[in-house]
């Protein structure tokens, strides 16, 4: 009766590794897929935001005279 609770059962590793992890090709894909997107998305917006804080100043919009943002008088 405990081995058949057990196997019924399944925790999120469990679940993890049969959706995932089993085949060596959707595991691969996986781990690709994950890095391409992980790589997109931090890595864009850490140099994006390093460039926007080095350039405070000299962006198009923050240069007042062009209208782009009011002045804070």
């Amino acid at each position: 009766m405990d081995y058949a609770a057990r196997r019924s059962g399944g925790g999120l590793l469990e679940g993890l590794y049969r959706v995932i992890m089993r085949r060596n090709s959707v595991y691969v894909t996986f781990i690709i897929a994950g890095a391409f997107a992980g790589e997109r998305k931090s890595n864009d917006y850490g140099v994006h935001k390093l460039w926007e804080y080095n350039n405070v100043g000299k962006r198009y919009d923050d240069i007042s005279v062009l209208g782009q943002r009011q002045s804070e008088e």
